[in-house]
Parts: C-alpha cells; structure tokens; sequence
C-alpha cells in the first residue's frame, strides 16, 4: 500500500457555515466572501464541513452546496470533513463529497470512532479501500466522546499508511504532537481555536488547522514560525491572545466565533443551527471590545 504524502503544513482554515434569515438558510454569498479571504490571508487549504462548519446540522443536499459554493470560490485545496462514526455512513459522504468536488478535495477528516486502535484500524482501511482518498485522522474527544491515548494514536498511524495528518486537539495537545512526530511520518496539526499554538508549533507541530475570527493572525504566526523566526510568531500571535481565549469559550465558542466573523463584514449574519448554543447577549458590549482592540493590532501592524 502506498504511503500518502504528508499533508502541506501552514494554516488549515476551519470554515464556518453561514446562515442567515428566520429559518437559518444558507447564506452562499457569506461564505464565498469567507472563502476568499482566506484565501487571500494565505492559508494553505480549508477545511470544510467540520464540527465547527456545523456538518451535523446540514442535509446531504446543503453539504454538497457547500462544498460546490467553496470549490467555486477559490483554488484551495480541501479537507473534507466526515460526521459520520460508523463506517458505511462515512463512506456514503466521502463518496458523495468525492462526487461533488473531487478534485478539490485533499483529504477527507475522519474521527477517531473507538478507543481500540483495532476497531478504528479496521474502519480506516475499509473506507480507504471504498475512496482511496488520504485521511486525516481526527483526536477530538469533545465532539467524537472518544478518549484514546497517544500510544493509540500513533499505532493507528502505523498500521495506515494512508493517513496523511492527525489533528491533534485532546489536551495536552503539545505533549501528544511531540510523540506522534517522534514516532511516524505524518503532519499534525493542532486546532482548538489557536489556544496552544505556539506550544504545538515548538513540539513539531506542522500548523494550524482551525478557524479564528482573525486567521490572518494564524497564518502570520505559523508562516514566521516556518521561516525561523520564532520571536516574529510569538510576537504575531501573542497580541491576539485575549481575543483567542475570549473566542474559544466552552459551550458557546461556535457562536462567539461566527459573531466576531459577521461584525468583520465576512458573514452577514452571526446565526448558528440548533442543537448549538446562540450567542450570550451579556457577552455583547465585550465582544465588541475585544474586536476593537483587535482590529487596533491589525492597523498598528
């Protein structure tokens, strides 16, 4: 079987879904404006239809709209993003993405769906042999309700060699990117917001792969850190920390984020699905603050 190469390194964007109106529709127009400027903040690639895309909340239809409106928008590659934790659904929407935007797609993000490396073992080969597409595997206990150690982790990677990155975003994420670059040739990245960014990117971290209201600051910090300027990446990234912090706030970061993306002019609208938690009306008057002071740094440079 034959190895996949390693995903790019670089910044990863995690796309939103817009929605917009009474009934939370698709708001197209939103995120081709998102796409693009992403784009033209330099990520290396998008990642589309992830949890933090509200992938669980779209019909198959609005998922292939999706993916077709981003593929309109720009050139980036795509990873993919699959809901699914059992294996015949997963590759229905692998083959259906596939379908809709084959070329465009990278690498399809599966999650880890057993704590047996065994279970998760075997449901990995047999979606690859159904798409042939490189996997990224997916460590998010949070949305996946699966904990599995690091040892785990990377026995998987060994026995897939189709994998081509593992997001990393069960804490301490630092400490598990260490191990899995010691061990196995794959790209980790890190997510959860940019919370523990630079720790990632000094225990081998190849980027981000995440969604920030300023991803501009993702892509400032990884590229410096690339280039070997470590003091340039803490200097980029460190300034945007409250709002990090701010924006990554358990239950309700979703709508943090999507607020903090409408009040930039890239959404029109700040709205989430159900089951997700809307936007706390108390956190108004200091969303508004921290989105002052962080467009201040983006003027100052």
């Amino acid at each position: 079987m034959t190895a996949a190469a390693p995903l790019e390194r670089g910044v990863w964007g995690v796309v939103a879904t817009p929605f917009a109106g009474p009934v939370r529709d698709l708001d197209l127009p939103s995120l081709t404006r998102l796409v693009r400027f992403y784009e033209a903040c330099g990520a290396t690639g998008l990642t589309v239809l992830g949890v933090f895309g509200e992938a669980s909340s779209l019909s198959p239809q609005e998922r292939t709209t999706v993916l077709r409106t981003v593929a309109d928008a720009t050139d980036l590659p795509m990873v993919v993003g699959v809901s699914a934790l059992a294996t015949a659904p997963a590759i229905a929407e692998i083959v259906s993405a596939l379908s809709a935007v084959g070329d465009s797609v990278r690498a399809v993000m599966v999650q880890l769906n057993s704590a047996s490396p065994a279970v998760v073992i075997e449901h990995l080969h047999a979606i690859h042999a159904a798409v042939g597409t490189p996997i990224v595997l997916q460590d998010y206990p949070v949305a996946s309700h699966v904990t599995a150690s690091t040892d785990s982790l990377i026995e998987i990677v060994e026995a897939c060699p189709f994998i081509c990155a593992v997001k990393a975003e069960a804490p301490p994420t630092a400490a598990a990117i260490a191990r899995i670059v010691e061990r196995v040739d794959v790209s980790v990245f890190g997510g959860l917001g940019g919370q523990s960014l630079l720790d990632e990117l000094a225990a081998g971290a190849a980027g981000a792969m995440t969604g920030f209201s300023f991803p501009e600051a993702l892509v400032a910090c990884v590229s410096a850190w690339h280039a070997g300027d470590r003091d340039g990446a803490r200097e980029a990234f460190l300034r945007y920390l409250p709002l990090v912090n701010f924006e990554q706030q358990p239950r309700v970061a979703l709508a943090l984020r999507k607020d903090l993306l409408a009040r930039r002019g890239l959404l029109s609208e700040g709205a989430v699905r159900p089951p997700a938690a809307p936007f706390p009306e108390q956190l108004r008057a200091i969303a508004a603050d921290q989105l002052a002071r962080a467009e201040l740094i983006g003027k100052a440079g």
